[in-house]
């Protein structure tokens, strides 16, 4: 068997492998990369692969910086996933429920023959959340694998942090997504149309509101006609050069502590004792 490619191992996409390239460069310490993004409105300023881009772009930084010492492979992004809470703006591409948990299940069962044992979900949509982390556990249940779900930055209905401007509510084409895009793909962004777009009124609730002890299902037409919830006026692109040197560097620390983490019991294990 002839020996992978040099082009192949520096890169660390595993769609450019060969085929014989796979039993040699994907092993049981391997970790798979499987970034998710969106193609959804974004409101007036930004484009629909806003979340889309941002996921790819943190997860290839972070392997092309620490995937050949930590033994990680990259897959290509996965489009389109659940936005159906922007099912109302024409152009927005989204999956059911139901598809995307199949989608996710396909591609951990698929993962499982390679070898690996470690597949982890760079999710740069918050409205996937909730549905990859039950993912995780179907794939975990029927497939084996160890999975995992990080974000480039934890969206702030989900704990995340936002500009105070935005008093906690900048979740969906507000000031750090939209520095990102100006720093990242500034020839996407229109500033001339952007606005401030915060539902003040949430603030009266301590509870029911945005990464409140209560949640609620929204539209993203909710809280206006634009569609987007926070502000993006004060966005810069030097901030958001900061915002995604802290996502690759976070992520990249991630994907160190995933390469040593080991559940306390294997699958091995496990059937060894219920054999007993």
């Amino acid at each position: 068997m002839s020996p992978p490619s040099d082009q192949a191992i520096t890169s660390r996409r595993l769609d450019e492998l060969r085929a014989p390239d796979m039993a040699q460069c994907v092993t049981a310490d391997s970790i798979i990369v499987q970034p998710l993004g969106a193609v959804e409105q974004h409101g007036p300023h930004l484009p629909f692969n806003t979340d889309l881009l941002i996921a790819d772009r943190v997860a290839d930084a972070a392997v092309r910086s620490v995937g050949a010492d930590l033994d990680v492979w990259l897959l290509p992004p996965l489009a389109y996933t659940k936005s159906n809470e922007h099912a109302w703006s024409s152009g927005t591409i989204w999956l059911s429920a139901t598809t995307l948990l199949a989608v996710l299940d396909d591609i951990g069962r698929c993962i499982a023959t390679t070898g690996a044992r470690k597949l982890v979900f760079l999710n740069g949509h918050g409205g996937n959340s909730a549905l990859v982390g039950v993912a995780n556990r179907e794939i975990r249940l029927a497939h084996g694998l160890m999975t995992f779900l990080a974000h480039p930055g934890v969206p702030p209905d989900q704990g995340g942090e936002s500009a105070a401007s935005e008093l906690g509510m900048g979740i969906h084409g507000g000031a750090d997504e939209t520095s990102l895009m100006l720093h990242l793909a500034p020839e996407l962004v229109d500033m001339s149309v952007a606005t401030r777009n915060v539902p003040e009124s949430l603030t009266t609730f301590d509870q029911v509101r945005f990464g409140g002890k209560v949640g609620f299902g929204w539209l993203s037409d909710d809280f206006g006609p634009d569609g987007h919830i926070g502000d993006p006026t004060g966005a810069s692109a030097d901030r958001g050069a900061e915002i995604f040197g802290a996502a690759v560097s976070a992520f990249s620390d991630a994907l160190a502590e995933i390469a040593r983490f080991e559940l306390p019991i294997t699958a091995n294990d496990r059937g060894e004792r219920n054999r007993s």
